[in-house]
């Protein structure tokens, strides 16, 4: 038998009567595990946060971008196209011309996002859930068409509907100076709206083209482009997928990930959640200075018992091990409680989205969460380190009651 756990669990679970130290000891567990238990669920909608921009960059976004280190624009030429298209791993490659550009529809206009892509590029199928109007569509016998971004779409009153009324995209001519005024300053191509997408806010002003309609407007040469979207096989390891294609695009063009073209927003979101678990472990820290004082005045109130035991031949170390387990059962009882409700709250969360995001325009209807057990695992040695500092003091002061 296990002495110091044995007389620890008398005196947190035996007891006759109920003392004010009794109902401490429960005030400190339920501090504990209410800290717990939002630490775990507020680190699991941060990392929901996380996976459902991923998902969103997803529908868009390629997997590896390959763009100019200097510049808005290089040459592809057709060797290193088809280099590119040797590197194992690789899927499809997209020829990309983007810039900004004014858009008119009918009496409005607006600036855009105009995104010129080869013919392939709807075979990468990102925006077949997105789609919310109309066809996924670039061109047609010998008609050109644009696909336009909801916020686009909102902005200049579109309807695919009406195939009589273009799209007109207008783009300044380098080679002449800029005057609002001139219309030959302009380059222009007009467009027939095929379709209408919405993923998120961050791509509202988007319109994608064909890559010939935006190559003359931006005044490109026939194998210029601002970037080259690849997209991988499914299992591919991005990393030596990355690097293999760095080697192969040299040192005046650089490879990009979907996570490196958005490191900022994944390094706000990580600076966010540890500014949150910083701010949960000092509540869990308060929580525990309540065992901190329940475990002093339990030394007080036991110190005839103490006494007994010395004269019985108990060690200093007995002792101190009596009272680190005392507030290990407190600490411990809370965490634990902590844990698993946090856990099941997630899953029920996960599961069925009874909390929602409170928000018309939101592109999901509940707080996305995602359990992570290295969470767990952290949130666990947080509250067993703290118990054991602030278990101490008070064990280590019962060891010397003579």
């Amino acid at each position: 038998m296990n002495l110091p756990s044995w007389i620890a669990r008398r005196y947190f679970f035996s007891r006759k009567k109920r003392s004010f130290i009794s109902w401490l000891s429960i005030l400190s567990m339920l501090g504990v595990g209410i800290g717990t238990m939002a630490l775990v669920v507020v680190l699991s909608v941060f990392n929901g946060m996380d996976e459902l921009n991923r998902q969103i960059f997803k529908t868009f976004e390629a997997d590896m971008t390959v763009s100019p280190k200097q510049g808005k624009r290089f040459v592809a030429s057709p060797e290193l196209l088809n280099r590119l298209r040797n590197v194992p791993g690789v899927s499809l490659l997209t020829s990309v011309a983007q810039d900004n550009a004014l858009a008119r529809y009918a009496n409005a206009q607006t600036v855009v996002r105009l995104k010129g892509v080869d013919e392939n590029y709807l075979q990468r199928k990102q925006l077949d859930s997105s789609l919310l109007e109309g066809k996924l569509r670039l061109s047609d016998r010998g008609i050109n068409y644009a696909i336009v971004a909801d916020g686009v779409r909102n902005d200049l009153s579109i309807s695919p509907v009406d195939i009589l009324t273009p799209l007109e995209i207008l783009y300044p001519q380098s080679d002449k100076s800029f005057n609002v005024l001139n219309p030959n300053a302009f380059n222009e191509e007009a467009l027939t709206v095929s379709g209408v997408f919405f993923i998120e806010s961050k791509y509202d002003n988007f319109v994608l083209a064909p890559l010939s309609v935006a190559r003359s407007l931006f005044g490109y040469q026939p194998n210029e482009v601002s970037a080259l979207e690849i997209q991988l096989q499914p299992g591919t390891d991005e990393a030596t997928a990355k690097e293999a294609l760095q080697d192969v695009v040299g040192d005046k063009l650089l490879v990009q990930s979907r996570d490196d073209l958005n490191v900022d927003l994944y390094r706000t979101i990580r600076i966010e959640k540890l500014l949150v678990a910083i701010t949960l472990s000092f509540i869990i820290l308060v929580a525990s200075i309540n065992i901190f004082f329940t475990l002093s005045m339990l030394v007080i109130e036991k110190k005839e018992d103490i006494r007994i035991l010395y004269a019985l031949g108990a060690t200093t170390t007995l002792v101190r091990r009596i009272f680190l387990t005392e507030g290990a059962i407190i600490a411990l009882t809370g965490a634990i409680t902590g844990l698993v409700l946090g856990v099941v709250i997630c899953l029920a969360q996960e599961r069925y989205g009874f909390i929602g995001m409170g928000t018309v325009s939101s592109i999901i209807d509940a707080y996305p969460v995602r359990l992570d057990t290295s969470d767990i695992v952290m949130t666990g040695l947080l509250v067993v380190l703290v118990t054991f500092l602030t278990s101490w003091f008070p064990a280590q002061r019962a060891a010397e009651v003579r």
